[in-house]
């Protein structure tokens, strides 16, 4: 029997909702704000600020600057590029350990994960040194290569939880049609998983796009994503609140805008399998 509730309890439950929203919505939105004004009105007190005109010279300033394209489109190679290589990977290996479970499965899970758990500065000089010997310093291969490799943990868990919940058995009954590993993992299993493997993309995308300790560390200039971008408008000469504001801005309205459009298809793949 469902639980009755009041007019008064639902409406205070979504106060409280709506004023979390509001306070974490609150950061970009601020930033929005001091992209539309002058580097003099941008380091005025918060009720002059909102009071001072608007324009949008730091978008026109920061475009003149920077290439604003090329910096895209190497977060959109690197982004999807990283996270597509790492569903090459984690769709047979979550495969295998969903459905040929060993004793050593939750072992194995465990220490993935725990790779997350060392700091990235602690790999970084080794790293930094192979890609410098082997020519991948400041390209967007290179790149590709180390977020796959720091996000594969969290693809294998997530695509290791949406196939526990597909029935063994009509893999089963796939194999005594006779479909080999391959079209039982293409054409059986992938298509069930859409859901949760979409959640995953979408999640990984994310990471990556915000990534900056290692694209700002293993990128100069050619394979520099926007991460690096917003990172160049902080100089000794000190911080210039308006054009970072508009380079910010800049930098997550795609992501923004993906997550937007996707959410429907992000919540039902993260609530995949939640309910029998």
């Amino acid at each position: 029997m469902a639980r009755a509730v009041t007019a008064s309890r639902k409406a205070l439950t979504t106060a409280i909702a709506g004023a979390l929203a509001f306070l974490m919505f609150f950061p970009i939105l601020w930033i929005v704000v001091l992209s539309l004004k002058t580097e003099v009105d941008a380091i005025r007190a918060p009720w002059q600020v909102l009071t001072s005109g608007w324009t949008f010279e730091s978008y026109g300033a920061v475009q003149e600057r920077s290439d604003y394209f090329k910096h895209f489109w190497n977060s959109v190679i690197i982004a999807f590029g990283s996270t597509l290589l790492g569903l090459v990977i984690a769709v047979p290996a979550a495969w295998a350990m969903a459905f040929v479970p060993g004793k050593r499965t939750k072992d194995v899970l465990m220490w993935m994960l725990s790779t997350k758990m060392l700091p990235p500065v602690g790999v970084l000089v080794p790293i930094y040194l192979l890609f410098i010997n082997i020519g991948l310093l400041d390209t967007r291969f290179g790149l590709v290569i180390v977020l796959m490799l720091i996000n594969l943990p969290i693809i294998i868990w997530m695509l290791y939880t949406y196939f526990r919940e597909i029935p063994g058995e009509i893999l089963e009954a796939a194999r005594m049609d006779g479909a080999s590993l391959r079209e039982e993992v293409l054409y059986v299993l992938t298509p069930m998983a859409i859901p949760g493997m979409a959640s995953t993309v979408l999640l990984n995308v994310i990471l990556a796009w915000n990534e900056a300790f290692w694209t700002l560390n293993l990128t100069a200039s050619k394979a520099a994503p926007l991460t690096a971008f917003i990172a160049s408008y902080s100089s000794p000469e000190g911080l210039f609140y308006a054009k970072l504001s508009a380079a910010s801005v800049m930098a997550i309205a795609p992501i923004l805008i993906m997550g937007w459009f996707s959410q429907k298809q992000l919540v039902r793949g993260l609530t995949f399998g939640a309910v029998k």
